[in-house]
Formats: structure tokens, sequence, C-alpha cells
């Protein structure tokens, strides 16, 4: 049997450095490298003719040099390397940068393949910076290539060299994961085929038939795994019947605003919940701003007022505080004590909190993963409610549920996820959905532009600024990648201040700063002393700012769907703008 635990420095083509590189990528050992997939596929494999070529397309061409590269020097640190080939049906010019060993490598009397971006100006088509071999090599192309996710200073060539290294050590020798009932009655491929396929497919029809394999057996295994914690729950001791007697109707009394019927209908399922004896264990879903604190606010009451404690696990520190203190305001009539569990806090302080959680002398205590550790005890642990449900997984879940005897459990998400995926992404729980949002929610426009229309957004953004409202900007990268193309924290940073807006107040947050460097910005932004804030997506989840109704984001692109969603719901209350900025415009 293949030892799938062996090191990753171990493999053939590996080494120390490389080891170090793959690292980063989530690679230690030889099962790491099998299943790390390819982002995408090329089709190298069947050549065009240059006149078929076609403007922005990247394809495959065979043609012979019409003469030696021509050396163009641009400027001192740039050179250009020209090199003329022609095929039977017209001609391509190939240009590379800084490459002086190409001068030797092309001969007239060779026919070579190159592989790249066309592009057509003035009539004549071009490569720049194709791949390339001899027509009798397959190296490279005349066949589908794999494109991996990378790391700095790790090329496509070699990690491609170094999977086929490990593919090759475990051929044939992977035990089979599936029933053979299963893969013969879904007609899939055996495990062994599929890895191998997946990385090197012959040809699309078998990338598709390992890809199904794959896809089956990872949400195969999820929905068995989610199955059998749900089956844990329902066959657990009795859970907590909190009292028929403490009415919810005590706190909506005390609101200063009207629940919507969606947050109504939400708590009289929740409510249901837990006045039974079974466990509850609930997704609440709703927009960014539907009122999901709100019914978790009054979840916690019902736990309290019934005699138990209540957890709240937030992923920010800063977000934890906020819901401190919406709970206080809130409550601060009803005799309930909330504290506050983060990691900032003194030594002193913590302990203070500790010992009087064990005593039950604190109600509701607010947290980050700080309510993970150890030395956190509750007297009467009842209700547990995660936010942002995304930022944690089960098994932290698990961890702060044991603290309790089989209390209830509530966990809340923004991310948009359709009742069909949730059902499987969340097998283990019941679902709620708030899908109406309070009356006093302004509509949020979204334009996507292109950088064509930069001094335009920059002027609005100004504008807003002049009457006093702030603005975020949303970068996918802390600092420049040569990997990537895409604008950076940084960059963004030094050209808003210096350069566009030198009279305004402009900062940067990113998720490699220290906690306390984070949170002390997004009090900053908070409390009005920044008018610019540049940030990576680590906003995503944060404080909630209403004077901002500002947000643009760059290289939106590179955003999944649900990421802009939850990124939408960072700018304020008043009238909201959500500029995009792409590559290619796009509808929304």
């Amino acid at each position: 049997m293949i030892d799938l635990n062996k090191e990753i420095k171990y493999v053939k083509g590996v080494g120390p450095n490389r080891a170090t590189l793959l690292n980063k990528l989530g690679i230690y050992n030889l099962k790491d490298l099998i299943t790390y997939f390819p982002r995408n596929y090329e089709d190298r494999g069947k050549a065009k003719s240059i006149s078929e070529l076609v403007d922005g397309e990247e394809a495959l061409i065979c043609a012979f040099p019409t003469g030696r590269i021509n050396e163009i020097k641009i400027r001192g640190n740039l050179t250009l390397y020209k090199l003329i080939v022609r095929d039977e049906t017209g001609s391509c010019q190939i240009t590379w940068y800084n490459q002086p060993y190409l001068k030797n490598i092309f001969k007239q009397n060779i026919r070579y393949k190159f592989y790249g971006k066309v592009s057509r100006k003035y009539g004549k088509f071009e490569m720049q910076s194709p791949v390339y071999e001899q027509e009798d090599l397959n190296k490279n192309t005349g066949k589908i290539i794999p494109i991996y996710p990378l790391t700095y200073n790790l090329s496509q060539n070699v990690i491609r060299k170094i999977i086929e290294n490990g593919l090759n050590e475990i051929e044939g020798k992977l035990e089979e994961t599936l029933p053979t009932y299963i893969i013969d009655e879904l007609k899939l491929y055996d495990y062994n085929t599929a890895i191998k396929q997946i990385h090197f497919p012959d040809n699309f029809a078998n990338f598709n038939l390992a890809r199904k394999r794959l896809v089956f057996e990872e949400l195969f295994s999820m929905q068995i795994s989610l199955l059998t914690l749900k089956n844990k729950y329902e066959t657990k001791k009795s859970g907590i019947s909190f009292s028929k007697d403490v009415k919810l109707s005590d706190v909506i009394n005390i609101l200063p605003f009207k629940l919507t019927k969606a947050q109504l209908r939400v708590l009289e399922e929740i409510e249901d919940d837990m006045e039974s004896s079974k466990p509850m264990n609930r997704l609440l879903q709703g927009d960014v701003g539907s009122g999901k604190t709100v019914v978790a606010l009054m979840s916690a009451y019902k736990a309290v007022k019934s005699g138990y404690q209540v957890a709240i696990m937030a992923p920010t520190a800063i977000l934890a505080t906020q819901h401190l203190e919406t709970f206080n305001e809130i409550l601060k009539e009803t005799g309930i004590k909330c504290e506050l569990l983060i990691s900032g806090i003194s030594k002193k302080k913590k302990q203070e909190i500790l010992d009087k959680l064990q005593l039950g002398e604190i109600d509701i205590i607010i947290g980050t993963h700080a309510l993970l550790e150890e030395n956190v005890v509750f007297k009467k642990l009842g209700l547990v409610v995660t936010d942002e449900q995304h930022r944690f997984g089960v098994r932290q879940r698990a961890t702060i549920v044991e603290k309790g005897n089989n209390p209830d459990v509530l966990v809340m998400t923004a991310t948009p996820i359709p009742r069909t995926l949730a059902l499987i992404l969340y097998g283990d729980l019941d679902i709620s959905i708030i899908d109406e949002l309070p009356p006093n929610r302004k509509k949020i426009e979204t334009y996507a532009v292109t950088k064509g229309m930069e001094q335009r957004v920059n002027n609005f953004i100004s504008k807003n600024i002049e009457d006093g409202r702030q603005c975020y900007i949303v970068c996918p990268l802390v600092e420049e990648n040569e990997e990537i193309n895409a604008k950076s924290v940084m960059e963004i940073y030094e050209n808003y201040k210096t350069n566009i807006f030198p009279n305004y107040r402009v900062e940067y947050l990113h998720g490699k700063m220290k906690p306390k460097e984070k949170d002390s910005i997004m009090e900053e932004f908070k409390n009005g002393n920044i008018d610019i804030l540049v940030s990576t997506t680590v906003i995503e989840v944060g404080v909630n700012v209403p004077n901002s109704n500002i947000m643009v984001i760059e290289n939106a692109e590179r955003f999944g769907l649900a990421q802009l969603h939850q990124l939408r719901g960072r700018v304020g209350r008043r009238r909201i703008s959500i500029i995009l900025y792409f590559k290619i415009p796009r509808k929304f």
C-alpha cells in the first residue's frame, strides 16, 4: 500500500526549497499533492492555421521561423525579442520580453509550435510570450494542459512536473473509497482513473467523467457526515425545554422599531424549537440588515429568563463589541447582564469575566474564538449563537456546544444560499429564512464600470466626502504580485493618499495586520476619523458604519458573487452606491 503521508520534500523533483513553496499552497505530503486539483485547463491539442486566428483568443499554431530573432532595446531594463514565423497561410509576429537566451533557440529549417494569446494590430497577427517547443515534442503543447493555482517563485512547468512525478508513484495503488455497487450503478470512474484524468485528461470527455466522480464523492462524503451528525443530535438525550411563560412580546414592546413579518415568522419557529424537548439546531439566513441580530437577541432573552446562560460567538472583536452595544442598549431595562470576551482584554479583566461566568453572574457572554478556549466554563449554558457561520466550522461549533448539556444552537449567515444548497451544506440544521428587509433600508445602487470612468468615480467620491460621508475601497490583494494582474491595497492606498485625495484622511486595512491594529483602524473609521478606508475583504465581516455610503471594488472579477453580496452589507443605511471596476464591463 502506498504511503500517502510521505512528506512532500521526498517526492521526486521537490527537495527542501521547493517543499517550502509547496507548503504555502497547503501541500505537505503526497496526498495533498495528488489532490491539489487544477483551477483551469488549456486545450493545446489542435493547431490552427495562421489565417484562422481570431483577435483575443488563445490558440496553437505550427510554423517555421522566417529569420533570426530581432533584438530591440526599449530602455535600460527592457529589451524586446521579436521573431516572425510563417505557415502555408500567413505570418505571425512572436514577441518576448527580456529573454536574451532565445536568440540561440530557433532555427529556420525546424517547425515549432507556439501557444498563446493572439492579438491583431494593423492587419497583422501577434503573440506575446507564448509557450513554444519543436513540432515533434508534446511536453507543453499537443494536449490538454492543467493550470494550477501558484505561489511566488513556483512556475506552472515545475508544479506540473512534480504532480506528474507524484502520480507516477501512486499509479494504480490508491485504495478505492466508494462501494463497487455505487460505482457500477452510476457509471463512475474508479478512484485511480479519476485522479489521473483530473490532472492530465486525455480529452475533455475524460475530464468530465473524472470531475463527476470526484464531485460526487465529495458531496456524498459530506452528506453522510452531516446526516451522521444530525442523527447524533436526534438520538441524544432530551435537550432543554425553555419556559413557555417567558414571552417574547415583552422585548418586542420595548424595541425602538417594528419587527418585519419575516422576523416574527422566524421567531415563532425558533420559539417552538426552544420550548420543545429536542435540542434546537437551526440555521438563520438573511440578507445584511434584515435583522438577524435582533432575532438572536430575543432568543437569548428567552433562554436567560428561563434560567440559562447564552454564548454569542462572532468572527471579529469589533463585530462582537458591536453586538454587546446592541444587546446592552435594548436589554438595559430587563436586568440581563451581558459581557464581552475577546483576546484583546487584559489578563486580570479576562479572569474576572471567567470567574463570573462560571458562577452564573454573567447571563450573556459575547466573544470571538476566545470562547472556544478550555478555561471558558459556564454554570448553565442553554443557548449558543454563532454569527457569520461561514467563518466557523462544524468542529468549532461542536466545541462550544460541548460546554453545555445539550444546549440549543442558532447559527446565522448573510451569505445568500439557495434552499436546496443550504439543505446540502447544512444538513445537520433546520433552516429559517428572513426574506424581508426593514422599511428603513435604502436601495443599493450597483454600477459596473471600467477604468475609463475613474475620474468620474473619483469626483463622485469627493462630492460625498465633502457632504460628510465615508468611502470603502476594496482590493483583492495586500501587496503587488507578479503572478496576478490585480490592484493591491498598498498600491491603491499610496496613490489615493499622495496623488488623488491628498486632502482627505486615507487609511488602509488588511488581514496581515495585528488584530489590535485592525480593530483600532475600524474604530477610527466608525468614529468618522477616516474618510477613505482602503481594504481587502477583511471588512467582509465587520462593524456597521452607517455613515459610509460608497464602496468601490477594484478588480471585481476576482471576487465571488457571495463575497460581493457580503461586502455590500458593509455600507450604511442612506442612499448607497456600489461601484465595481471590471476589466470588461458586465451587466447587473
